[in-house]
């Protein structure tokens, strides 16, 4: 039986790897879907305010059980708000010219049986809070309710963001699992109940602020 030659060979295993390249991007695909479900952006805004401008979003999601008895044991969880303003340009990439980020800190207190959120500008580490806001409340609900609403998060000065109409905004929430203990840190790896992440991209316009 005589072989295949090459030059009949190579446009099977072409086809072969289409086949697989299009199963891995549509398993893939499937995937992220799967993992974003209990997260969505449900509002997105950008005012001007005389100080400013500011984005306003709020968000989406829900803790699994896991989560929630990992906190009830008094380990912090952490989230990070994070968003990017870009001016369009015909001639080269977009200019990104404002980012702002919002670290939140959430934990429970065993002797109160209060949750504490802590809130800064700048990432929170076990070592210190920095210069945070301190907000505390009765339930866990009343606490993420208030982590959901991602009020005026400032981007910068009018002058140097620019009185365009409208600007590209880059939005992202996650909930920062390299942040817990080691132990959970590997226990929450390819774990969907840990995975809460989304971003929305859109073109924002410039809203005077009420």
């Amino acid at each position: 039986m005589k072989s295949c030659p090459a030059e009949r060979r190579w446009p099977v295993r072409l086809a072969a790897l289409l086949i697989l390249v299009v199963a891995l991007s549509a398993w893939l695909t499937g995937t992220a879907r799967a993992d974003s479900r209990n997260a969505a952006i449900t509002q997105l805004r950008l005012e001007q305010a005389d100080d400013g401008v500011y984005l306003t979003a709020q968000v989406q999601f829900d803790l699994a059980p896991v989560v929630e008895e990992v906190l009830e044991k008094g380990i912090a969880i952490y989230f990070v708000a994070e968003a990017e303003l870009y001016r369009e340009r015909w001639y080269w990439t977009d200019l990104k010219v404002a980012q702002a980020a919002r670290y939140m800190r959430l934990a429970y207190q065993p002797l109160t049986r209060r949750w504490r959120l802590n809130v800064s500008p700048v990432p929170i580490t076990n070592s210190g809070f920095g210069v945070s806001l301190n907000q505390n409340f009765d339930t866990l609900a009343d606490a993420l309710e208030v982590i959901s609403r991602i009020g005026r998060l400032r981007l910068g000065d009018l002058a140097e963001i620019g009185d365009d109409p409208s600007h590209a905004v880059s939005f992202r929430f996650r909930l920062d699992t390299s942040q817990l203990p080691r132990p959970f840190q590997i226990g929450a790896v390819g774990q969907s109940d840990w995975n809460i992440s989304v971003e929305k991209n859109a073109r924002l316009p410039l809203e005077k602020s009420k």
